[in-house]
Formats: C-alpha cells, structure tokens, sequence
C-alpha cells in the first residue's frame, strides 16, 4: 500500500471471526545507527542516537462485539501529517538509515484469548516538488591527467574516455541516462559499470558519521569495447533501496553514480558523480 504525506490514509481490517475490540497503530519512524568503524570514534554520539518519531496515531476501529460469520472488512481513515512541524519522509530502506510506517492492528478477544496480532509496512511519498526542466547534460572526459589519489601518474597506462550523462537533479520516477565512449586505451578494458552509491550521514553535536555504500552495479559494456563507440547508459533507481536527496540536523541521505572503467589487468578507473534526486510533481 502507498500513501502520500499530507493525504488521509484510508483502507480496510479484513476479520473472519472475533468478539473483541480491534485497535490500530500506525507508526512512522527513523532509526540510524554507527557503523562499526564510527562507533569508537564517536562513541558519545553513539549514546545519543535515538530513533526520531514522525507520526503515531492508535485508532479504535471496531469496539466490542461479536463479528458476523465470514470475511468482514472493517474500515478505517487517518490523517497522514507528522507531528510538529516535522515533515514525512520518503520510506527509505538504507545501511545506516531507515524510515519505516508500519501499521500495527491489534483484535482483543477477551480475557481468556490470546490477541490476534498483524504487521504491515506501507510505503509513503513525501513533499513533491516542482519539475526541473531546465537541466543540462553532465559531459565528461577521463584521462590519467584528471584522475585524483595517483601517487604516480606514469603507472598508469594511456586513456581516453568520454560521455554524458543527460542530468545531474534527477526525477526518482525516471532513469538515469547517458553514454561513454571509449577513444582509445594503451590497456585492453574487461569491463565499464555503473555504479549507484548511497551517502548515509547520522550526526548531532558530538559529530558526524558519515559512511557510503553500494546500492547497486550493473555491467553496461563487456569485454574491450569499440574504440570510438557511444554505448548507452541506463539506470532505474530502485524503489526502497533510493528516496529524494534529504538533509536535516540530524542526518543526511545522499547519492552517487561512479563509473567504473576495468582493465583486463583488473586494474580499476573511476569517476565520481553526485547527484540529487527528486520527486516531482504530476
């Protein structure tokens, strides 16, 4: 199930039998945690990591009685607002970071029964913003000149590669799309990827954690490519796993696409992109 920030959620508790109250928690929450290698670094920091409350509503959908024989759906509507001036998230399922809404429903059958309990996680799309129409494409050239943390340059062999990609502010709803191109190589090339990168930043006044993990990668070119060929870039972002670039004081969700260049001595190249995702409105 979807919902949108600001919407009321509305669905239905199908029940085959019962004779108590049922209750229902819906509950949207952010949980971060430290890495291993950050939590001796900031180890009061990691103290005061607490789980950041954005939503808690219980609702008493059906009072006691008996229900009738067969499937009965019981319905029920909430507001979806976060509490202060807090706003929802985009559900997020990330390394470090999360943001969950997990609707608890709860059938009491008396004393001498044992509750009937279910679990659900829905899916919620925060704040949308208006499209950007006005980006330009990102051109590029890798050379062993503009590669940067070369200790020598003379160690690595002669190259030349470049490409685009379409934007740099993406629409979440929309792929990523491009091209490179492999001029010349004094190396054979096994491969070119592309890879999607997660920054995760959790911090407060004792400091900042910030840490980057692989979402995804997938094989675009295989083998030693065509000099001179324009081979098509293409990535969806993943549902979940990605949400729109988010920045608060207490923690950060960013993103970024590398391009990986592998020689046949395995041997890697690669570029770095940021990017900011975004959901636009319809």
């Amino acid at each position: 199930k979807q919902w949108y920030n600001a919407e009321y959620g509305s669905s239905g508790i199908n029940a085959e039998y019962g004779d108590g109250d049922c209750f229902l928690n819906l509950e949207g929450i952010v949980n971060m945690q430290l890495s291993s290698k950050s939590v001796g670094i900031f180890e009061a920091f990691y103290n005061s990591v607490k789980p950041i409350q954005l939503i808690t509503i219980n609702l008493e959908v059906q009072k006691a009685g008996r229900l009738p024989t067969g499937v009965t759906t019981i319905p029920f509507e909430f507001p979806l607002k976060a509490k202060s001036n807090r706003p929802l998230y985009d559900s997020y399922h990330g390394v470090f970071i999360s943001v969950q809404y997990t609707l608890h429903a709860e059938l009491r059958r008396g004393i001498l029964n044992k509750p009937i309990l279910k679990n659900l996680e829905f899916i919620v799309e925060g704040d949308k913003v208006a499209r950007n129409t006005d980006q330009p494409s990102i051109p590029f050239t890798i050379t062993p000149q503009s590669l940067e943390n070369i200790r020598e340059i003379k160690a690595v062999p002669d190259f030349k590669i470049s490409g685009l990609l379409d934007r740099a502010v993406c629409d979440i709803e929309q792929p990523l799309q491009g091209n490179i191109s492999v001029e010349h190589s004094a190396k054979p090339i096994k491969s070119i990827e592309l890879q999607l990168v997660r920054v995760e930043t959790c911090g407060c006044a004792e400091g900042y954690a910030k840490d980057a993990t692989e979402i995804q990668n997938i094989q675009i070119a295989e083998g030693d490519v065509m000099r001179g060929l324009a081979v098509p870039i293409h990535m969806v972002f993943p549902r979940l796993f990605t949400c729109v670039t988010t920045a608060t004081n207490n923690f950060k969700i960013e993103f970024e696409v590398n391009i990986v260049i592998v020689l046949q001595d395995d041997h890697l190249i690669t570029e770095n992109f940021p990017i900011k995702l975004y959901r636009p409105t319809k």
